[in-house]
């Protein structure tokens, strides 16, 4: 096996209460005026936390990422005069931290409210009139993360679920890529089903949950495969959420595998959906979205997912 890889640089700050270390590492950071990225109900703890420290507030991080969107929060940045991005929430928020990022250079700290993982990737994928495009750069990976396992104990169950397999999906589209990061997905995969497979609201599994999450968004560092290519089509193109959409459409991808069957079992023991038709794609598109996707593969998949058969 030939390979090159690079480790990711981002500083992590990982345990409970570790939100009281936000101030000390806007300052590791050099942020002297901040933007404070944030729909969680923990915002207020973040702004009090970060004391004398000039701080406003953008609260409309929406799903993939719109330009429109990135657009209003820069206004609001270059107004405020911000050196630095304080991000609280899921995928949405650090996707809006990110989309900054690359355009000002501006530092971010990010502190994931569920298991998303994107906090540790240097890739942004972002929306504009009805197409994904995702690219990838050093100025987009986030500085430092924050992982408070107290800021995930009141995520309701559905999107704990849904969450925790768009996390897995990152580990498993990793697989083999070298043996660095083949470990450290299979280490993700493990112990993301095992905390699935108890009571995934308890603290010891929040924080197994936490930790794999962590880890499998570190694999993201050696690309993505067909799974995120359909999910991006159907996120950015159909307006699918993000999350949901991972779930159903992970198992029919890696079908005949053991872990796909797991999968499909543990979404429908949660009650999460196990169809495209539940999530409210028509029929009568999914042609189009394979034709998107540009994969001999994907039409087929799509159709399975639809249906949201046992694969």
């Amino acid at each position: 096996m030939t390979f090159t890889y690079e480790a990711p640089p981002t500083r992590i700050v990982f345990g409970r209460g570790t939100v009281a270390q936000v101030r000390g590492e806007v300052e590791r950071l050099h942020g002297t005026r901040v933007l404070l990225l944030a729909r969680h109900a923990g915002a207020d703890r973040i702004a009090a936390e970060l004391e004398d420290i000039p701080t406003t507030r953008f609260g409309g991080a929406a799903m993939h990422t719109p330009v429109e969107v990135t657009e209003r929060a820069l206004t609001i940045l270059k107004e405020h005069g911000a050196d630095c991005v304080v991000a609280l929430g899921g995928g949405s928020t650090t996707g809006l931290a990110k989309a900054l990022a690359a355009r000002t250079g501006v530092p971010q700290l990010i502190l994931p409210t569920t298991y998303a993982g994107s906090e540790v990737t240097p890739v942004l994928g972002e929306t504009e009139h009805g197409v994904k495009k995702t690219r990838s750069g050093k100025e987009i990976q986030p500085e430092t993360v924050i992982y408070d396992v107290d800021l995930t104990l009141d995520l309701p169950i559905d999107v704990t679920v849904t969450s925790a397999i768009n996390a897995l999906a990152h580990a498993v589209e990793a697989r083999n890529a070298n043996p660095y990061v083949d470990a450290i997905a299979h280490r993700a995969i493990h112990g993301i089903v095992h905390a699935l497979s108890g009571n995934p609201s308890t603290v010891d599994a929040r924080t197994e949950l936490l930790q794999s999450a962590w880890l499998a968004g570190t694999c993201l560092s050696v690309g993505m495969g067909l799974h995120h290519k359909l999910c991006h089509v159907l996120g950015g193109t159909f307006g699918l959420p993000h999350a949901a959409t991972h779930t159903v459409v992970l198992p029919h991808v890696i079908a005949p595998e053991p872990l796909a069957t797991t999968i499909h079992e543990i979404a429908r023991r949660f009650g999460v959906p196990t169809s495209l038709r539940e999530l409210g794609m028509a029929e009568q598109d999914l042609p189009k979205a394979a034709e998107q996707v540009q994969h001999d593969r994907a039409l087929d998949i799509l159709t399975r997912a639809w249906r949201g058969v046992t694969p």
